[in-house]
C-alpha cells in the first residue's frame, strides 16, 4: 500500500529535489501547502529543532506521517555562519540574490583558502505530530565559497558554492549529479533507510 506523507516545505525546489529523491518508493510525497497555508515559525538554534517543529506542524495540519528538513550553508571564515539563518541571512522574506550577496559582501578580502564552507541538512520523519522518537537522518557537504556566481542550476547558495573533485560549482551540476553529491541527498537516503516499514 502506497504511504502518504506530507512534506513541511514550500520550497519549490527543495521539493523536487525531494521528490525526486523518493522517487520509486511506495511513497506518495504531498506538500504541506495542500492541508495548511503557512510552514512553522523556525524558532530553534539548530536544525535539529527547526526540522522537528516543521515536521510536527505539518503532521499536526494534515493528519499524516511528516517529512522535514533543515539545512543551511556553514562558512568557516564566518564562524559557521548564515547557519539556521541561511534562508534569512539577508533579513525576512530575502530572496536568493540578495542573500548570495550579503555572503559576497561578508567574505570580501577573504582569500581562496581560508573559504571553507559545507551545506548541513538535517532531515526528520515523524509518524504523527505528537511523536516522541523522531527518525533523524544528517547530511554534509564539503566545499568552498566562490568569489562569483557561476552556472543556472539549482537555488539558494548553489551559484558560489565550489565543489571539490567537480570543478564546478552546485549551480552548474546536473540535478541528478547535485542529488547524488549534496547534503540533503545524503540526509534523505540516511532517514530512508532508517524509516519504520509498514
Amino acid at each position: 500500500m502506497t504511504r502518504r506523507i506530507v512534506l513541511a516545505s514550500d520550497n519549490a525546489g527543495k521539493i523536487r529535489e525531494i521528490q525526486a529523491l523518493l522517487a520509486g518508493l511506495d511513497m506518495e510525497i504531498l506538500p504541506q501547502s495542500a492541508f495548511v497555508t503557512e510552514g512553522a515559525e523556525e524558532t530553534g538554534l539548530s536544525f535539529v529543532e527547526n526540522a522537528i517543529l516543521k515536521a510536527r506542524h505539518a503532521a499536526q495540519a494534515s493528519g499524516l506521517p511528516a517529512i522535514a528538513d533543515d539545512s543551511g550553508l556553514e562558512v568557516d571564515a564566518l564562524g559557521g555562519a548564515p547557519g539556521v539563518f541561511s534562508a534569512r541571512y539577508a533579513g525576512e522574506g530575502a530572496g536568493d540574490a540578495a542573500n548570495n550577496e550579503k555572503l559576497l559582501r561578508e567574505l570580501e578580502g577573504v582569500e581562496d583558502g581560508a573559504r571553507a564552507a559545507r551545506f548541513r541538512c538535517v532531515m526528520v520523519y515523524l509518524r504523527h505530530a505528537a511523536d516522541p522518537s523522531p527518525v533523524i537522518g544528517e547530511g554534509v557537504w564539503e566545499g568552498r565559497i566562490l568569489r562569483t556566481p557561476r552556472g543556472g542550476g539549482g537555488f539558494g547558495y548553489d551559484p558560489l558554492f565550489w565543489v571539490p573533485g567537480h570543478g564546478c560549482a552546485s549551480a552548474e551540476l546536473p540535478p541528478e549529479e547535485k542529488n547524488r553529491l549534496s547534503h540533503r541527498g545524503i540526509a534523505l537516503r540516511t532517514l530512508v533507510a532508517r524509516l519504520p516499514m509498514g
